[in-house]
């Protein structure tokens, strides 16, 4: 019964951030606008989230060793939904949007890394791969975002009348179910500050950084098609602008299918063979994209990368969570740093062939997210550690 409370509160923890993360991302168009933003203004913005993003996850990763990652996951769930309404109500101020802009980061950072740290602890307790599962929820609630947000658009609603919609649902689920998530002592063996203190220094980096490193390419790659593949089917393949949106649309009801069973996948043969299965896969998909002559091929290719590649996010949380000698998400904090660096790496990769002015070279910009596909693929070995004991007290 327990062990059922917490991974519904999980469940419902990574719906709200996928909902509360697509209604704000799908109307990035509609605050550029309504701040006068130009492209290199709009890029800081966009590229404030995942660095602030960057430093709540290491903040919060100190905050689980003396707290356990539910009381994080508690308060930054809810300064995700306040933090959408506060940008909604910024006007045309820069600085409040500056603000604003940089507490949802913080709060993003601090809830993707809490929020992993609950499912790789349900992963434990139940003695099964579940942790995908999450993930097709955090994509369900992406698309029903988006949505929402076209349906906004339609209305014609302010940003602030579109936010309160998802920010109410988001906190109210959060403050509803949050009392389920696990505590700190269901978390792991429960040490003491001066055992913590000398865990987290035997949180080995290699195998963290060699699944995190795998990580990144996939966030690169998911970066790529997330922020330019609507542009890409407009500007080289000469599709609408009621096109353009559904390889998007696609790529998210393909990661929803695909981490609905890869968890099946994962206990039958294994992580290390659904890694290299999704990269080649990925890889094929991501090849289809580029060589694609219209939108309808290249829509079915991202479809395709996304069945692949999307595996590979919360098998790396798995896997880091077996080096963890704490049980508190040491490593999982650690992770999911790769997660902002390849969101970074990724929109300033892609970004740099696709000026404002003049042809763009998305084509040959996405030639650089397949190759690193091919490094999951080389990788996918270090996706079945060697498990690490938990720490003891010494005798």
């Amino acid at each position: 019964m327990r062990d059922r409370q917490a991974r519904l509160a999980t469940y419902a923890a990574f719906g709200i951030q996928g909902l509360c993360f697509a209604s704000l991302v799908t109307r990035v168009p509609e605050i550029q606008d309504a701040h006068g933003l130009s492209d290199a203004d709009l890029a800081i913005v966009l590229l404030l989230v995942p660095v602030v993003a960057g430093l709540g996850s290491v903040l919060s990763g100190l905050a689980f060793k003396r707290f356990g990652s539910g009381p994080v996951l508690r308060i930054g769930q809810p300064a995700v939904a306040l933090s959408i309404v506060l940008i909604g109500l910024t006007g045309g101020e820069l600085l409040p949007l500056y603000l604003s802009v940089a507490l949802f980061g913080l709060a993003v950072g601090a809830v993707d890394a809490s929020m992993n740290a609950q499912a790789v602890a349900v992963e434990r307790h139940e003695g099964k791969s579940v942790i995908s599962g999450f993930y097709a929820v955090w994509s369900a609630a992406g698309i029903l975002g988006g949505l929402w947000a076209s349906l906004a658009g339609r209305l014609e609603l302010s940003l602030y009348a579109g936010f309160v919609v998802p920010a109410f649902l988001g906190l109210g689920g959060s403050l509803i179910l949050g009392s389920f998530l696990y505590k700190k002592h269901e978390e792991g063996s429960g040490p003491s500050a001066e055992e913590l203190k000398a865990a987290g220094r035997l949180v080995p980096w290699k195998p963290v950084a060699l699944v995190g490193t795998a990580m990144a390419c996939f966030y690169i790659a998911d970066a790529a098609i997330s922020n330019y593949s609507a542009k890409y089917l407009q500007d080289e393949l000469g599709s609408s602008a009621t096109v353009a949106p559904l390889a998007y649309v696609a790529y998210q009801v393909a990661m929803v299918l695909s981490r609905g069973v890869a968890d099946f996948g994962v206990r039958r043969w294994g992580p290390v063979n659904i890694v290299r299965a999704g990269a080649v896969v990925g890889f094929l998909g991501m090849a289809g994209v580029i060589a694609a002559p219209n939108a309808g091929l290249a829509i079915a290719g991202v479809t395709v990368m996304g069945l692949g590649v999307c595996v590979v996010a919360p098998i790396a949380f798995a896997a880091a969570d077996r080096v963890d000698s704490t049980g508190l998400g040491i490593a999982v904090s650690r992770v999911n740093l790769f997660n902002y660096v390849g969101f970074v790496l990724g929109a300033a990769i892609i970004g740099a062939f696709a000026p404002a002015e003049g042809e763009s070279n998305l084509r040959v910009a996405f030639m650089i997210p397949a190759a690193l596909i091919l490094v999951i693929l080389a990788l996918a070995p270090s996706f079945s550690p060697r498990p690490v004991k938990s720490a003891a007290a010494p005798a």
